[in-house]
């Protein structure tokens, strides 16, 4: 006998037929109906997330199809049934499957665990995250793709980088030699994770790096606005505002003087005194040490300069997660170069991430609009978001 859809309270169609077809699907355990459904609604892979988190009268689709024991129906998203679980945010199908054998640990063809893949999803619950941590997996877990925490930030889950500071997950985390949480928060723009991660953090101020490199005003005035301290110098002592002011750049120099502690040694302490200040102190002959420290500085600067000027070879090679690292050092070392985010947006299309892939390219043409390539792109990137997954992907 068949079971009864119970009521609709989220629809993905006006009469909510679709959602009633695909619990009695998953209770029946039939794969091809689903399918069929998934691709009569024209869901494409970004979006598979959403359907297996939708629920009826407090069932799932995943719920029902593994309280019935059909996990084969689990796998649809793409994932592991345990990971596709998570990412559901259903906490009872996380724990039914947890004890029939899921692998907390276990992680995927990139490096992510079922912890990764709760706090990314934008339809997890915080009850599934807070779960698995409550069951021994490590908050930093890292397979060499990022922590948790790096992912949840770049997935602008600010609610979940919460509850992942909580249970002291580290802030100051770096991979790929330069990829922080703050660094992703910073890239998506997630003013809500980056006023957590500035408040957890115990590096030195992100405000050095911003003011030291060129380029990042706008960063600097979300930083400003997340709560980031001026005050805090680099290692040679010098305040974000004299970094500023040493690259002559007046629009940083003006925000971050009203937020700045008067400088002992700066006579004039006003916009223009500062400027003049950092000016006569950049004509000085610099010490020893300043010198060594400054080369370090300018060759790790050149290498990245110089991968970015020529096409990534990870995408050549159809590398994407090594194009991805690339894109991201890029965007850092030069956020208002067009063909950084190009580059980002080229490599999270060969690991079939079109949502964001279409992000980046939007990024690209705001930067430099009228690039026919990057045009192009775009809405390529559109359309395969919108086109339904084929059937060998499934």
């Amino acid at each position: 006998m068949e079971a009864q859809a119970p009521f609709v309270y989220r629809s993905f169609s006006s009469d909510g037929t679709s959602e009633a077809a695909l619990l009695k699907a998953a209770l029946n355990g039939n794969l091809d109906r689903i399918k069929g459904i998934m691709k009569s609604l024209g869901i494409p892979n970004s979006e598979r997330a959403a359907v297996f988190s939708f629920t009826m009268g407090g069932f799932g689709v995943l719920h029902c199809a593994a309280c019935q024991g059909h996990l084969e129906v689990c796998k649809v998203p793409g994932v592991t049934p345990f990971m596709a679980s998570a990412q559901s945010g259903d906490i009872s199908t996380v724990k039914y499957l947890l004890d029939h054998g899921g692998d907390i640990m276990k992680p995927d063809a990139k490096g992510r665990t079922v912890l990764h893949h709760a706090v990314c999803s934008g339809f997890s619950r915080s009850t599934v995250t807070e779960f698995l941590l409550s069951k021994g997996i490590p908050v930093d877990i890292d397979y060499g793709h990022g922590t948790p925490l790096y992912h949840a930030c770049i997935n602008e889950q600010d609610k979940t980088v919460k509850i992942l500071l909580n249970h002291h997950a580290n802030p100051n985390t770096i991979f790929c030699g330069i990829g922080t949480p703050l660094n992703g928060a910073l890239i998506y723009r997630s003013l809500k994770c980056m006023k957590l991660l500035i408040k957890a953090s115990s590096v030195a101020s992100p405000l050095v790096f911003a003011t030291g490199h060129g380029g990042y005003t706008n960063f600097i005035r979300l930083l400003l606005k997340a709560g980031a301290d001026p005050n805090i110098p680099d290692d040679l002592g010098k305040l974000p505002i004299e970094l500023a002011a040493a690259r002559d750049c007046r629009e940083e120099v003006e925000m971050l003087f009203p937020l700045t502690s008067p400088i002992p040694n700066v006579r004039n302490w006003s916009i223009d005194g500062i400027i003049s200040h950092a000016k006569l102190e950049n004509a000085k002959p610099m010490n020893k040490e300043h010198v060594k420290k400054r080369k370090v500085m300018l060759k790790s600067q050149a290498e990245i300069g110089i991968q970015a000027e020529g096409e990534p070879l990870q995408t050549e090679m159809g590398d994407g997660e090594g194009a991805l690292s690339d894109a991201y050092q890029c965007r850092m070392m030069r956020p208002d170069w067009a063909k950084a985010c190009y580059r980002q947006a080229t490599a999270h299309m060969l690991l079939k991430e079109y949502e964001q892939a279409y992000g980046a390219f939007l990024d690209a043409q705001k930067l430099d609009p009228g690039n026919e390539q990057i045009e192009r792109e775009l809405s390529k990137a559109m359309e395969l978001m919108k086109t339904p997954p084929d059937e060998d992907e499934e």
